[in-house]
C-alpha cells in the first residue's frame, strides 16, 4: 500500500473550491472523459484523440486516464504488482506491464517474443490490442501535457467500496448497478443524458467516473500512490497508479 501522496502543485487554496478534474477511458473508437467541479458531475466528453479531448478541457487541473503511463526499460513495474494486491481475487483484472521495448515492436509476434526475452513471460494478444492507445496516451504525457496521472478503476472502485473489490464483472448487469451505486455514493451522479458520451458503452463510462473520482483526490493532495515513492522512466516522469 502507498500513503498520502505529495501533490500540492495541484492542491487548492485554503476556503477556495477544488479545481475541475477530469477522468478518462479509452473505448471504442476513442476516448471517453467524465469532468467533476467540487467532486460532482460536471459533464461528459468523447473523441478519436486524446489530445483533441483535452484540448477542449484547459481548465482541467488534473486528469486521470486508465491506460498505463511509464513504460520502463527493463524488469515489470511496481505499480501493477501493488494494484494486483488490491483487487485479489481478481488478479484478471490487472495486467503486468511490459518493458519499453516491447511495445515498440511493430506487430503480436515481434512483441510476444520481446517480452518473453525480458520479462520470462509472454504477451496476451489482448494486452498488445492496447497499444495504439497505451503510445498514444504516453507521447501525450512525454510531449508535456502534465496534467496526466495513470489510475486503474478496479483500485478506484475498491477504494470506494472500503478496501473491497467489485465482486461483478463490470460489464455484467449486477456489476455496473453495484459501481454506479458507489459513485453515487460519492455524489458522482451520471445523467440519463451524457450527449456523445452517451453512445460509449456504459463500463467505459463508469471507468472513466471512476478515474474522475480519483482525479478529484489527486486535485486535494489525498491519493494515494501505488508505489510510494513513484518508480520513474527514463525521461525522470512518475511510474504509478493513483487512486
Amino acid at each position: 500500500m502507498g500513503s498520502r501522496s505529495d501533490v500540492s502543485r495541484t492542491s487548492p487554496p485554503a476556503g477556495r473550491a477544488a479545481p475541475r478534474v477530469v477522468g478518462v477511458d479509452a473505448c471504442p473508437g476513442g476516448w471517453v472523459a467524465v469532468v467533476l467541479r467540487d467532486g460532482r458531475y460536471a459533464g461528459a466528453d468523447a473523441d478519436p484523440a486524446l489530445a483533441a479531448l483535452l484540448g477542449r478541457l484547459p481548465e482541467a487541473a488534473v486528469v486521470a486516464v486508465d491506460m498505463p503511463l511509464g513504460l520502463l526499460e527493463s524488469g515489470r513495474r511496481r505499480a501493477d504488482e501493488l494494484a494486483l494486491g488490491l483487487v485479489a481475487p481478481h488478479r484478471s483484472r490487472v495486467f503486468p506491464v511490459p518493458p519499453r521495448p516491447v511495445w515498440e515492436e511493430s506487430g503480436y509476434e515481434a512483441a510476444n517474443e520481446r517480452c518473453r526475452s525480458l520479462t520470462g513471460s509472454g504477451l496476451s494478444r489482448q494486452s498488445w490490442g492496447l497499444a495504439p492507445k497505451l503510445r498514444e496516451a504516453n507521447a501525450c504525457r512525454e510531449g508535456g501535457e502534465r496534467r496526466l496521472y495513470e489510475v486503474h478503476p478496479e483500485v478506484s472502485f475498491a477504494a470506494l467500496a472500503g478496501g473491497r473489490p467489485v465482486a461483478w464483472r463490470k460489464k455484467s448487469w449486477n456489476g455496473q448497478a453495484q459501481r454506479r451505486r458507489l459513485l453515487g455514493e460519492r455524489g458522482i451522479t451520471l445523467p440519463d443524458d451524457l450527449g456523445p458520451a452517451g453512445r460509449v458503452p456504459p463500463d467505459d463510462v463508469l471507468d472513466a467516473a471512476a478515474a474522475a473520482w480519483s482525479a478529484h483526490r489527486i486535485a486535494l493532495g489525498t491519493a494515494v500512490s501505488l508505489p510510494d515513492p513513484p518508480q520513474t522512466t527514463r525521461h525522470g516522469l512518475p511510474v504509478a497508479i493513483w487512486y
